[in-house]
């Protein structure tokens, strides 16, 4: 008398036992367990039922197809990984130093020195910078550049004041152009130095820079740095 063969290939007992761990043990299922489990239901398939071999090789190909797209998981979590790590430590290496991020208030950096850009939508008779009190609205200097064309155009104040050296005191930039049309404010770019760097959470390979006077940026936000 033939025993009821259950869903697995299994007696209907064996396969009762085998599904209720199912749960626990899929997770764990590898290579060595997949060919244990073959070998036992065709061992205890119906005779008046074999399984055809079409049948056979479609569960040998699901089997690899899971295995492949493991191990692809498992390359790309350790991409991912030394992706983030390297992104980290890239991130750790501009601590101290300036990036370039849109704003007008400015500090010295270790050579005392102010450094900007503007972006010029179209050419212009002259461009002046001014630099002052951010507080007070004194002017500290102010220079112009003279004609400019359209495009990016750096700017860099480097004798400032001892106090201000010494303070690391800020100073609010000021750009103007000067064209036909009279004269118009341009918002600059600074360069501002970074204080701290922080990877995100679990799952995220995303890297914050915190910017002094800023506060927090995306690293891959980052355009250009001293």
């Amino acid at each position: 008398m033939l025993e009821t063969i259950g869903r697995s290939g299994l007696p209907l007992t064996q396969d009762r036992a085998i599904s209720s761990n199912s749960d626990a043990t899929s997770a764990a299922l590898n290579q060595k367990d997949f060919l244990t489990l073959l070998t036992a239901q065709l061992k205890n398939q119906d005779p008046l039922k074999p399984m055809d071999n079409g049948e056979f090789l479609a569960q040998m190909a699901q089997f690899s197809t899971v295995s492949g797209i493991e191990k692809v998981n498992d390359t790309l979590t350790g991409m991912a990984s030394s992706t983030r790590d390297a992104r980290m430590a890239t991130a750790t290496n501009l601590l101290g130093h300036q990036v370039l991020v849109p704003g007008n208030l400015a500090r010295p950096d270790a050579e005392g020195a102010v450094h900007g850009v503007v972006d010029l939508a179209t050419s212009a008779e002259n461009v002046i910078i001014s630099y002052s009190d951010p507080l007070s609205g004194e002017i500290f200097h102010s220079e112009s550049l003279g004609a400019q064309q359209a495009g990016l155009v750096g700017f860099t104040w480097s004798d400032l004041p001892q106090s201000l050296r010494e303070s690391h005191g800020a100073v609010r930039v000021s750009v103007a152009t000067v064209d036909a049309d009279g004269t118009q404010e341009v918002g600059p770019s600074v360069y501002a130095r970074v204080v701290s760097a922080r990877a995100a959470g679990y799952g995220s390979d995303d890297i914050t820079l915190q910017i002094e006077d800023y506060g927090a940026l995306n690293a891959l936000e980052v355009e250009a740095f001293r």
